[in-house]
């Protein structure tokens, strides 16, 4: 870090200093040796150490009983497996064959019954589960991991991190070894694979914002769309109309809470699985009990030698039946590992093999009915209550990727890639469990909107089919360097990893390409909608940053001024992003201002690529010169929440001071600044880009960023704060 004067030190304090005063009575002081002469940090870190329990208590997951597990997992069938549980309403029918035979059906099943064993059970249940972060899945969890272990330096990075000496403490929150492999110096001296693992991540975010956009319409629509079996004056704008105001009530429910949707969702999706198990070991025994031999794979050998081109074309669509997979992942922080293992293990798996068999078995015997293969493989007593189940089941299966949505847009703010949306925690045992309103009426109209437009025809599951694939790829390239580089497993295992998986996904999204007219194209728009939002949110931050770094105030500018200064009674807290040097808009305010406080604090706020900082790790605090003047670095992890009363702020920020205080005097006028009330002041920067530019930079900044700015929460809008303490100073930077 680049201090502002003579002898400053840096000093990682506690940032509960005020809270937790019985907790930390046992702390000791360590000293921590300096990071050394690569220009990172450059004096050593004193550091509190607290006591054994306090560190078990804050730095591991929280341990659940047998019973806990039981019920986490109870709880995870209304949340994580409604997607991939209701996929037998419409993956045979999705299949269009020409006078289809039995060898046709069990060479269907047999694609399902691997893909559903290899991709759902062994990939994600087995390993993939394994790559959290501190507890949390998904994308940015990955993503997380290697930011942790991987120096991102390049110039062209869209979420640059800062490193400092300090860091080495946030270490425990993946588990490496001290090793370094080869890929891991291979990553951080080369710009172009960082660049290109980021955009991965940014991409497949995207892609998981369209299967939730996805999920709701088709799931949906094939649960209601049996009804017209019923009546021939059901038309098919009727089944649209009836899918729109259940998808208004559904996104309309969100705003009560995971906790609340899963208490009302588990027990729908118990009766789901126990039904469609049921109905399929009535099958198989009535219509051909031997249908379980597809699982030998040589009947996939015979289904793409008898149909060719067109089984080929028709490979992409066993996709459908794991639909939800990722989900199990991302939804992570909202339950544990073992529940949702133990929930897909013992329940999920077993009812969706029975589902399927028995749906073969009676296609077998059937072979006309494949187009309406669910509604007509149930039992004619049992339609109705079938009916009721499924269309609630339906309603469940959107909940999955709907909650992963919230999770990964909190996750894309933390880490600085998105403009602030209002997010609600919703639950205060669980902190994964959040709601954003923006989001999730966002979500609901291109809902809406994807339901009337394709009117519920074949080309809503292959756009489907597009968008789950596609995040289920990038996620084995992003494990496959989170295996040999944290996880450092032999190279031939991780090898042999990334072969198995990239080549079927490969060859799913292959086939799927011919579907991109056909529907296909939908999930790669919204994708480009999301990616056109971040790429210009962080490229206008980096803009700022850079220009920032390059017109800081001068050091001995900075002395001379606030020297020179009438210093009044109070505290000011003025936010910055920069954490070295004094940014230009400061220079704005002393010429503006004409005074200053007695304390003056310049705070940034750190997003760190972790999941959650230590509260002892929360503070670093500088010395500045002059006398009253400092800094302070203020660390969160991504899933950290901010919202603290901006009384309780200062109160943290002093009593941090103190610990660093090195006589009375300095105590004084702490404790005088204190009793003075305090301020807080804010940049308002305006970015323009000029002329010498070309267009396309200009539009992104002068419109796309300055429109995201207009238009979004502010970086202030987390910290509850009285307006009568707020100012905010505006000024224009050309860049």
């Amino acid at each position: 870090m680049e201090h502002q004067g003579p002898g400053d030190v840096i000093v990682q304090v506690n940032a509960a200093a005020v809270a937790a005063v019985d907790e930390i009575s046992s702390a000791s002081q360590e000293e921590v040796a300096p990071a050394g002469d690569d220009g990172k940090a450059g004096v050593g870190l004193t550091r509190r150490t607290f006591s054994e329990s306090y560190k078990m208590k804050h730095r591991h997951p929280l341990e659940f009983t047998k019973w806990q597990v039981a019920l986490l997992s109870y709880q995870s069938l209304g949340v994580v497996y409604g997607d991939i549980g209701t996929s037998p309403l419409y993956t045979f029918s999705s299949f269009t064959l020409p006078d289809p035979c039995e060898e046709d059906f069990l060479g269907i099943l047999s694609l399902i019954l691997w893909t559903l064993t290899l991709i759902s059970l062994v990939k994600y249940v087995f390993i993939v589960l394994h790559a959290d972060d501190h507890g949390e899945g998904g994308t940015f969890a990955l993503y997380s991991l290697l930011r942790q272990h991987v120096y991102f330096n390049g110039k062209t990075m869209p979420m640059p991190v800062t490193r400092l000496a300090s860091d080495i403490n946030l270490k425990f929150h993946s588990k490496k070894s001290s090793l370094q492999p080869r890929m891991q110096k291979f990553l951080e001296g080369s710009a172009i694979a960082q660049v290109v693992i980021t955009y991965l991540v940014l991409v497949g975010t995207c892609m998981v914002m369209g299967d939730g956009a996805l999920t709701p319409s088709i799931s949906v629509l094939s649960a209601v769309q049996g009804i017209q079996s019923r009546s021939s004056s059901i038309t098919q704008d009727h089944v649209v109309i009836l899918c729109v105001i259940i998808l208004v009530l559904l996104f309309f429910f969100q705003q009560y809470g995971t906790s609340k949707v899963s208490f009302t969702f588990s027990p729908i999706m118990l009766v789901w699985f126990t039904l469609i198990s049921s109905i399929g070991l009535y099958n198989i025994i009535k219509y051909y009990p031997p249908v379980l031999k597809a699982v030998s794979p040589h009947y996939i050998y015979i289904f793409f030698a008898k149909n060719k081109r067109t089984g080929w074309e028709q490979f992409g669509t066993v996709v459908l039946c794991i639909t939800g997979a990722e989900a199990m992942f991302a939804d992570l922080g909202h339950f544990n590992k073992l529940s949702i293992q133990m929930a897909f293990s013992f329940l999920v798996y077993p009812s969706l093999i029975l589902a399927y068999a028995g749906q073969a078995a009676f296609l077998i015997k059937n072979p006309s009915k494949l187009s309406t293969t669910f509604y007509s493989s149930t039992p004619e007593p049992l339609f109705w209550p079938m009916f009721v189940v499924a269309t609630l089941a339906a309603i469940v299966a959107s909940q999955a990727l709907i909650s992963a949505s919230f999770s990964i847009i909190r996750q894309s703010i933390a880490l600085g890639c998105f403009p602030r949306v209002t997010m609600k925690h919703t639950s205060e045992k669980y902190e994964g469990q959040v709601y954003s309103p923006e989001i999730n009426y966002f979500l609901l109209i291109v809902c809406i909107l994807i339901t009337v437009g394709f009117k519920g025809g074949p080309e809503i599951g292959q756009a489907y089919g597009v968008a789950v694939i596609w995040v289920m790829l990038i996620t084995t390239h992003l494990m496959t360097v989170v295996m040999v580089i944290i996880w450092q497993v032999n190279i031939a295992l991780a090898g042999s990893f990334y072969v198995v998986y990239s080549t079927l996904e490969g060859l799913i999204t292959i086939s799927l390409l011919y579907k991109i007219a056909q529907g296909g194209w939908v999930p790669f728009a919204i994708t480009a909608f999301f990616l056109i939002i971040t790429l210009s949110w962080t490229y206008g931050r980096s803009k700022k940053h850079e220009y920032e770094a390059n017109n800081l105030m001068d050091k001995q500018e900075f002395i001379k001024t606030v020297t020179m200064s009438n210093r009044v009674p109070g505290t000011c807290i003025f936010y910055t992003d920069l954490m070295n040097g004094i940014p230009p808009i400061v220079r704005h305010y002393f010429q503006h201002m004409g005074c200053l406080h007695e304390l003056m604090v310049f705070v940034t706020v750190r997003s760190l690529p972790v999941r959650s900082v230590l509260p002892e790790e929360r503070f670093l605090i500088d010395k500045l010169e002059p006398v009253g003047v400092y800094r302070c670095i203020v660390q969160y992890g991504y899933m950290d929440i901010q919202n603290m009363e901006d009384d309780e702020y200062v109160a943290s920020v002093i009593a941090s001071l103190k610990e660093i205080a090195e006589n009375d005097d300095e105590i004084t006028l702490l404790d005088s600044a204190w009793a003075n009330g305090s301020i807080f002041v804010f940049g308002r920067i305006i970015l323009k880009m000029s002329t010498r530019h070309n267009c396309f930079k200009r539009f992104v900044i002068n419109n796309l960023y300055r429109f995201l700015q207009k238009n979004f929460r502010s970086n202030i809008s987390s910290l509850k704060i009285a307006p009568g303490k707020t100012l905010q100073i505006g000024m224009q930077y050309e860049i």
